[in-house]
């Protein structure tokens, strides 16, 4: 007998998704380090050394938002184009830029990139491949646009290795987060949202089998505070 997923079902209708992003891209850099205590930073200086970035080498950051990530790896040197579905979130990023413009700030669909193929020497994803309709779909169509050897890093929410903890993070999740979003943002339903697709994601192996799956090789991971976060690298073959 087939027991029932405990995990619960989210909805990933693109539109709503993305209305969602839209409403809360002006505080949403506020809320995610008051929400993750100023983890977030370190998490996207990890996945910045996972990428390695070279000077002169063309990064793709997929589901950029406000270009936190992407003003990680452009410090690096390379030259980085953020891309994301939400309009607004591009626009308050690049506001906050001024008048340097340093980056190629890209409006696209993670699942359709408006690039040829083999375009990148490396593709990211932070905390937005969860959001994905189709995450099989969107880890090919990274592939497709990153040339072969090329890197792919992805900073996903995961499943804390200590299992006592596991419990305690998810009643946060579900409890607490929503209630803290209230204090730094006028939309928490977004944030019910977001406690609900982590609980739904997969733990770091059930991540790697997917990613190699859609045709990536060489892929590994490493844990985050307690495996709340984990960061996933891999090659792209050929």
């Amino acid at each position: 007998m087939r027991l029932p997923d405990p995990r619960p079902t989210v909805d990933k209708d693109a539109a709503l998704v993305q209305a969602m992003f839209e409403r809360v891209a002006p505080r949403y850099d506020v809320a995610n380090t008051m929400l993750s205590l100023g983890q977030d930073r370190h998490w996207r200086r990890v996945a910045t050394r996972a990428v390695d970035p070279q000077p002169g080498e063309l990064i793709l950051d997929v589901a950029a938002g406000t270009g936190a990530l992407s003003h990680e790896l452009l410090a690096s040197g390379a030259r980085v184009v953020p891309l994301d579905f939400s309009w607004t979130m591009l626009a308050t990023g690049a506001e906050r830029e001024g008048d340097a413009r340093r980056l190629w700030w890209t409006n696209g669909d993670g699942t359709r990139l408006p690039f040829a193929r083999g375009r990148f020497d490396a593709v990211t994803i932070a905390f937005g491949l969860r959001n994905l309709p189709d995450t099989a779909a969107g880890l090919r169509e990274l592939a497709r646009v990153t040339r072969p050897g090329g890197r792919l890093v992805v900073l996903e929410f995961s499943s804390p290795t200590w299992a006592p903890f596991r419990e305690i993070y998810r009643r946060y999740l579900v409890g607490a987060l929503p209630a803290a979003a209230r204090m730094v943002t006028s939309h928490p339903a977004a944030y019910r949202y977001l406690a609900h697709s982590i609980l739904a994601w997969p733990d770091q192996g059930g991540l790697a089998r997917i990613i190699t799956a859609a045709g990536w090789e060489q892929v590994r991971w490493k844990s985050l505070t307690g495996g709340i976060v984990a960061a996933h690298h891999a090659r792209c073959p050929g």
